[in-house]
């Protein structure tokens, strides 16, 4: 969404330029006044030396550039290093034709990576010099798939090339999706080229992964094996990415299907197309060669091998597996989550816990790691949150589920809970993750006094209501939403705030996905009032003294 990033002043140099600095650096130390860039659009370079998607996405980023160079002036670019010392920075921007932010001026350098949001690298951000408008985000997507084609990289330009990509998977056949100009083939782990055309009037499951997921290629091969046995028309093609070429030969070399070969064009462009979310993913295409599914791999590792049943996994045959799920579910109690032949017990500061102690109980189970970021930043309020429930309701407990990589990093995480823990490396870990399909963390599950799952997603709850959330059954949530929604009826639509003077915020409710709260940093969920112009949000703060306005 178009939008300025910044409340001061106009224009690529309010974005760029800090307290007396008004000027960029080339890789030979020369100073470039910011006022000087003549393009019409200006790249914001995200990346770092130590990153493999960066270096691998470098080169073709400087083809496009001195590309576009040599016939018109249309973009600029400029490196925002998030390398981690300045020789890193200096070895990797001496490969760079391009401008870039000074590794010293650490305060714009965080400031750009906050004021736009930038989770991951290598990312792409295009504004307008003139104005500093946002003209996409998707600035990597855009130049790896049409390189110079985005020219000239303007906000009506890049809403062209979506049309085009909106007309293009409108029309999709099979082989738009597999094939290349100079490729019209797919090949087999004995190394046979299949034409493409063969898969026609097939269903076809493009399988995305960096290497092999031992547990789920087992149960899909068990699978694939079915539908071939009893007649259905059904292919699976491998699509490996970001991997060597060894890496490859070994995984494909025991698989019964197909593959994109490796390094070929397709596999970013494939990834970019489907907005690749998680790992594995497997995408369904029908006979027509249209999608059917944008990834069927949950319900493979849900079903196991009974999602055969399932096929060609339409609407009502989900139904049918979304049934048997039901019936496993309501017969699922905490022994049946957390019991694992001798693996009976959690862990506290006084030693190990029987599970048995803790049936009857709302228990959480708390998916975290020392080492992520916003897992350290939700600790406290959970800690808080839990202190509160706990001092009025002695049946209730948290489970940590540690994903940390050594034993030190989870003791020292750990030390900072008052609650329980799986020990580090159980295998029950495994398990859990799998059954409750956890892609992200912080993650935190409720479970019932009879062993139910409450919900999913108790880290909204607990970031919306508090301590008010427990003991996070449906109709206690509910009854909280609503009471929000009529409190946030005497906030105001829209407000000026300080830390984003420029543009009106507007009250918004989400009614899943938590976020970053640009005044505290903390993390919020339901009401917040944000830009609709760019991605600045305030967290509504309904405490003491804030009187329902953003903070």
């Amino acid at each position: 969404m178009a939008g300025r990033a910044t409340t001061r002043g106009g224009g690529i140099g309010a974005i760029l330029a800090t307290g007396h600095r008004d000027f960029l650096v080339r890789n030979s130390g020369e100073q470039v006044k910011i006022s000087s860039i003549e393009a019409s659009a200006v790249a914001l370079y995200f990346s770092a030396s130590w990153c493999p998607p960066c270096r691998r996405f470098t080169p073709k980023f400087i083809e496009v550039y001195e590309a576009l160079t040599s016939q018109d002036k249309s973009l600029e670019v400029v490196f925002v290093s998030r390398d981690r010392d300045e020789e890193s920075f200096n070895a990797y921007f001496a490969k760079m034709p391009w401008l870039a932010v000074p590794f010293n001026d650490s305060k714009c350098l965080q400031r750009l990576i906050s004021c736009y949001k930038v989770n991951g690298i290598p990312n792409v951000v295009i504004l307008s010099r003139e104005t500093g408008e946002i003209n996409t985000k998707d600035g990597l997507k855009f130049i790896s798939d049409y390189g110079i084609g985005v020219s000239p990289f303007t906000l009506e330009r890049i809403n062209e090339l979506k049309e085009e990509e909106k007309a293009a998977k409108d029309n999709q056949t099979i082989h738009s999706i597999l094939g290349t100009p100079t490729r019209d083939y797919l090949i087999s782990s004995t190394g046979d080229r299949v034409p493409i055309f063969e898969l026609q009037g097939k269903y076809v499951a493009l399988l995305f992964m960096v290497r092999p997921i031992i547990e789920f290629t087992a149960v899909l091969t068990m699978i694939y094996e079915k539908l071939k046995e009893v007649g259905e028309k059904f292919e699976v093609v491998a699509v490996y990415f970001n991997n060597e070429k060894s890496v490859f030969n070994e995984s494909f070399s025991s698989m019964p299907w197909l593959a994109i070969p490796h390094g070929d064009m397709m596999y970013d462009k494939l990834v970019r197309y489907f907005e690749l979310r998680a790992l594995p993913t497997l995408v369904l295409v029908g006979p027509d060669g249209k999608t059917l599914n944008n990834n069927i791999a949950d319900v493979i590792e849900e079903h196991g091998l009974e999602a055969w049943e399932g096929f060609p996994f339409s609407a009502e045959k989900l139904e049918i597996l979304d049934e048997k799920s039901k019936a496993k579910a309501a017969s699922q109690t905490l022994e049946s989550l957390l019991v694992k032949d001798d693996l009976n017990f959690v862990i506290g500061t006084d030693g190990e816990v029987p599970i048995s102690e803790l049936v009857g109980k709302t228990v959480i189970l708390y998916f975290s790691a020392q080492w992520c970021p916003p897992c350290r930043d939700f600790l406290p309020t959970l800690v808080k949150e839990y202190n509160k429930i706990k001092e009025k309701n002695s049946d209730f407990e948290i489970i940590f589920i540690s994903l940390d990589k050594d034993q030190s990093t989870y003791d020292e995480f750990f030390s900072h809970m008052p609650w329980l823990a799986l020990p580090f490396g159980d295998e029950r870990k495994e398990l859990l993750m799998k059954k409750f399909k956890i892609r992200s963390i912080p993650s935190l599950i409720a479970i019932s006094p009879s062993g139910h799952t409450l919900t999913k997603d108790a880290k909204s709850h607990l970031l919306a209501h508090g301590s008010d959330a427990f003991p996070f059954t449906k109709e206690k949530l509910q009854e909280l939403e609503k009471n929000l929604d009529e409190e946030a009826k005497a906030w105001p639509e829209k407000l000026k705030h300080e830390l984003h003077e420029r543009h009106e915020l507007v009250l918004m409710r989400s009614d899943t996905a938590t976020y970053t709260c640009d005044g505290c940093q903390g993390l919020g969920s339901s009401w917040s009032y944000r830009c609709d112009r760019c991605d600045f949000v305030l967290e509504v703060c309904t405490g003491e003294g804030h009187e329902g306005r953003g903070h």
